[in-house]
């Protein structure tokens, strides 16, 4: 395997490992600033370019639409080609999309550049989650892949400060072009000291040279279709949920509801850390299970907490935790799931799906109000969503020791 081979001696050490742990959590703070740059920028591009409701909608979800692609698409590359040029591809597809964006000169050109970027993210995702999980020492894996999904949501955070300054003063370009070239920098310190994956460079060649319709035909194969198809269906109901509390929550709690939406983030990069510590001890399955079932009994809770303002802040807080820590446990869960020739394939199709349900959450929560749904409703179905997820869980995958 030409340009895979781990002759380097370093590939062996604490400190190379973490290394290229750090690099990935890297990755996903700048996937974070990067997948919601169009959400910072939104107001400002509509006012200045006089756009409708349903074009701003259209450029919120066109990175969602270029995740979901890149998270099935290129992440498939990685099971061939590697780990390593899958996630300098992504970094380099993101910034440039990025990039593009600052010199756009309309709603369609922003539009298509907002796909491209997201096809970097999404490839960009799926690669970090299984890097990371194929350096990690065995001892510290789940914490490792935990703090994967912490990053992603501190760099919106951080995209977010960024983007309220940048907006105040030279303008909303000006988020694009920070932000592509800060991609493009991480990009250049990948190339400098990122390393391939051992798992990935030690497998026998017969498997990284198969096609991707093989690999596909592998992850539905009997042994392991029911497991791929359980876990996607998993991603996509959880990401329905997930993306229902974060659009909805400012406007179903009312007067209150912004303060529970800005804990909802607060809460997630906590709920994504102790995942890491709690796997440990729990195994990412069953502590999965009890986060769908707590986030469901909490969701349930929303309306009336949101009464009053601590509830309603208590109720975000808690929400944002709980969720954000399943989406962690998939993360540490999903790689388990599959072997090494197919691991980059069945890890990105299960992300792609969830990024599905993503797209379809808010859109169908619109409807539902609009044919006269009450809030409290509505919670009960997400909710319920999550307990589907849970019996999928509960029933289709097997309960190993390490999960």
């Amino acid at each position: 395997m030409s340009g895979q081979t781990l002759s380097n001696p370093l590939a062996d050490t604490t400190s190379t490992q973490w290394r290229v742990i750090g690099l990935c959590m890297l990755f996903n703070v700048i996937d974070g600033m990067d997948a919601m740059a169009m959400a910072f920028t939104v107001h400002q591009v509509a006012a200045q370019w006089a756009l409708g409701d349903a074009q701003v909608g259209l450029l919120l979800s066109a990175s969602l639409v270029g995740m979901a692609c890149g998270s099935l698409g290129a992440a498939a590359l990685a099971d061939r080609h590697g780990r390593r040029p899958l996630l300098l591809l992504g970094l380099s597809v993101s910034g440039l999309g990025m990039l593009l964006s600052f010199a756009s000169q309309g709603f369609t050109a922003l539009l298509m550049l907002r796909a491209m970027t997201g096809l970097g993210v999404g490839a960009v995702l799926v690669g970090a989650n299984v890097l990371t999980y194929e350096y990690a020492s065995a001892k510290r894996r789940n914490l490792a892949i935990a703090l994967q999904s912490a990053a992603f949501a501190l760099g919106a955070t951080l995209g977010g400060l960024l983007a309220r300054a940048l907006n105040e003063g030279p303008g909303w370009r000006h988020v694009f072009l920070a932000g592509g070239g800060i991609t493009l920098l991480a990009a250049l310190a990948g190339l400098r000291w990122l390393h391939e994956s051992r798992a990935y460079a030690e497998a026998p060649s017969g498997f990284t040279q198969r096609s991707l319709r093989d690999k596909y035909r592998e992850l539905f194969a009997p042994a392991q279709g029911l497991q791929t198809v359980s876990l996607a269906a998993t991603v996509f109901l959880l990401m329905f949920s997930y993306y229902f509390v974060t659009s909805w929550t400012p406007t179903l709690l009312g007067r209150d509801g912004m303060g529970a939406g800005m804990l909802l983030n607060a809460g997630g990069m906590f709920g994504a850390v102790l995942v890491g510590v709690a796997t440990q001890r729990l195994g990412s399955r069953r502590l999965l299970l009890g986060l769908l079932v707590l986030t469901a009994t909490l969701m349930t809770l929303m309306m009336p907490a949101g009464q009053r303002l601590a509830p309603a802040l208590a109720a975000g807080f808690g929400t944002g935790l709980l969720l954000n820590g399943a989406i962690a446990a998939v993360y540490t869960l999903a790689p388990r799931t599959f072997a090494t020739q197919i691991r980059a394939s069945g890890v990105g199709l299960v992300l792609a799906v969830g990024r599905l349900g993503g797209i379809l959450s808010p859109s169908v929560a619109g409807l539902l109000l609009e044919a006269h749904w009450q809030p409290q409703q509505l919670l009960n179905l997400y909710a319920g969503s999550l307990l589907l997820a849970a019996l999928l869980i509960w029933r289709s995958l097997p309960a190993r020791r390490d999960t």
